[in-house]
């Protein structure tokens, strides 16, 4: 990827963008990694009720860098300049940045598979974790632009052939797996509607949550909510991950706890993006000093202190 020539003694701002962002526990790791990296850049998290409200920001000629959120991660790719291999594959852009030249271009790319994938690697069995000679079954709770990225990392790189689908909307699965189709080896995605279609299949060795911790009120949500506690219910336990991470201790993980599942929060996510989020806005020689444990450190201690999440 081609990379920016942001001026690095401007001050510019970075900004979390999405609906119901004000939790965020990102902007103190990016504000200390902008710190270090001796930038006069600040991080902030903004709501933006519409997306054009978030473009007018992408477009602000003080603006560094992006990070793309729930509900934007496919309504925004329509409207940027470019898109990366990896946003186009995958079906979702969570992370914007602006290549170089004449004009200020809007770029999109795709970072979340990277911290799916670091954090699924986190725990587990290695005697038993998928792999080129012994793939296996994986299962993602949701449709939406962050289980695509899901599907790109367990698909991709983490030996998952078959993955399975719990989600309250048909139409949001038939979309997912049309965008799956692009992946250079699209994994079999199987949409699980009923107890007797789950005991039908293997059990799989990673689950990823993808959707918001609501309680299950509708007849769809509580079947989706029974097909997964039958499917953790099983001897098999492989890793759990809920992307999802208000409140910190989601319904999905104190589940996945209860059943003794390994299981990592979702916290962790931002942390393996960190590198290459700032690659891109920053540059490959500013990156090359980024304290990474620091940013660790720092992303810990706010999960650890926030009142947004910690209830």
């Amino acid at each position: 990827m081609t990379m920016t020539q942001i001026p690095l003694s401007q001050e510019m701002t970075l900004h979390l963008v999405g609906v119901g962002v004000t939790h965020s526990i990102a902007y103190s790791m990016h504000n200390y990694i902008a710190k270090s990296l001796g930038l006069p850049w600040t991080f902030y998290s903004t709501e933006c009720p519409t997306i054009e409200e978030l473009l007018q920001l992408a477009k602000a000629p003080t603006t560094a860098g992006l990070v793309v959120t729930m509900p934007y991660k496919n309504s925004v790719m329509k409207h940027l300049d470019e898109l990366d291999e990896l946003a186009t594959i995958i079906g979702a852009c969570n992370n914007i940045y602006y290549k170089p030249g004449s004009q200020r271009l809007l770029c999109g790319t795709n970072t979340d598979w990277r911290g799916i994938k670091g954090c699924l690697l986190e725990k587990g069995d290695e005697s038993r974790r998928p792999s080129a000679t012994s793939p296996a079954s994986a299962l993602i709770v949701g449709a939406g632009g962050a289980s695509r990225a899901a599907i790109y990392a367990l698909s991709a790189h983490l030996n998952c052939s078959t993955i399975y689908i719990l989600n309250r909307d048909d139409q949001e699965v038939t979309g997912l797996i049309h965008d799956s189709r692009k992946l250079p080896n699209p994994p079999n995605i199987i949409h699980v509607k009923t107890q007797k279609q789950a005991q039908g299949l293997p059990s799989p060795y990673y689950v990823v949550g993808t959707v918001p911790d609501f309680e299950p009120k509708t007849e769809t949500e509580i079947a989706v909510a029974a097909l997964l506690e039958s499917f953790l219910s099983r001897p098999d336990k492989g890793v759990l991950l809920d992307m999802c991470f208000k409140p910190r201790r989601t319904r999905m993980i104190k589940l996945g706890e209860k059943l003794e599942w390994p299981c990592v929060e979702g916290t962790h996510i931002i942390g393996y993006q960190i590198h290459e989020q700032w690659r891109l806005w920053a540059g490959e020689e500013c990156v090359k000093k980024l304290d990474q444990k620091g940013a660790w450190d720092v992303l810990i201690k706010a999960a650890d202190e926030s009142k947004g999440i910690n209830f």
